[in-house]
């Protein structure tokens, strides 16, 4: 099997479209079209739904698309070892991360990054909706909620609790709560996707539905409400952490029920032939908030 076919299949698969694949290869359409079929007839199935407007992938083609990725990454890794080269970190870096957590910690390490790594180029996805790590190629997903089944890779890189929170005015104003339940004498800023809080109440998770006046759908929108005075916020501990250091909003700590644990994550699509780039990106993002756990511990 040609690793210039699995190019070839690659860039179909992103483009949806022979042409554009063709260009993106710098080879004529036919070229294209001819790789495509020499590759299905080796593997023995159909891999793409072809028409004249559109081209899609079948089941089968969904399917081999993480092989074909990891194939791909093998010949490079390979090569970088091989290679007298193979000590610079180069390619583009293609990873998502959550909104806020993309634009608190991870945007202000990439001056450093970039830097360090002059041939290394990134793409950053900054979105809360959980993306198709293989279908969209990416090198990797940093993640902060807890995670779901897969067959991906995840490597925990720092702790991040959940926290309850609110502006310094608010509590001056409306008093702290101690308990879980003095949590209803006050107005909560609740979360679209957590409708129920998750406190952990003698080593259990209990889910509690809490009274609020304003529903949010974005995280940072949340942070921003509990900032202006609105209420007490759930958030996680990275997402607040320049608003703790700078004093604009106070944790909250109840005597009757903890706030559930949950951790940073990379994801990535392989254990194996982890692009050097995604290494470098990990050691130094790792690097960054244990010197930042360390200026400002957990409690």
């Amino acid at each position: 099997m040609l690793t210039t076919d699995l190019r070839i299949f690659l860039a179909v698969a992103t483009a949806r479209s022979l042409s554009d694949a063709a260009r993106r290869m710098d080879v004529m359409p036919m070229q294209v079209s001819r790789r495509i079929t020499a590759l299905e007839q080796e593997l023995g199935v159909r891999l793409f739904q072809r028409t004249t407007r559109a081209v899609s992938l079948t089941a089968e083609g969904e399917a081999f698309l993480p092989y074909a990725h990891t194939m791909i990454e093998a010949e490079e890794s390979a090569l970088r070892e091989l290679q007298p080269s193979s000590s610079r970190v180069t390619g583009l870096l293609r990873m998502t991360a959550p909104s806020v957590f993309g634009q608190s910690i991870v945007l202000p390490m990439l001056p450093k990054l970039l830097q360090r790594y002059p041939d290394l180029q990134v793409e950053l996805d900054v979105s809360d909706t959980v993306v198709d790590l293989v279908g969209r190629g990416f090198d990797l997903a940093l993640r902060v909620a807890p995670l779901a089944d897969s067959e991906l890779v995840a490597r925990r890189i720092a702790p991040n609790p959940r926290l309850l929170c609110a502006a310094p005015h608010y509590l001056r104003q409306h008093g702290t709560p101690s308990t879980v339940a003095e949590l209803d004498q006050h107005p909560c800023i609740v979360l679209q996707a957590v409708p129920k809080w998750p406190f952990v109440v003698n080593g259990e998770i209990v889910r509690r539905r809490v009274q609020g006046r304003v529903m949010i759908s974005n995280v940072g929108a949340v942070r921003d409400a509990a900032i202006e005075g609105l209420g007490i916020a759930m958030l996680a501990y990275w997402d607040v952490l320049p608003q703790l250091r700078d004093g604009s909003l106070e944790e909250i700590q109840l005597t009757d029920g903890g706030m559930e644990q949950l951790s940073v994550w990379a994801v990535t699509p392989t254990r194996q032939y982890v692009p050097a780039r995604v290494k470098v990106f990990l050691q130094m993002l790792e690097a960054d908030m244990t010197s930042r756990l360390q200026s400002l511990p957990i409690s």
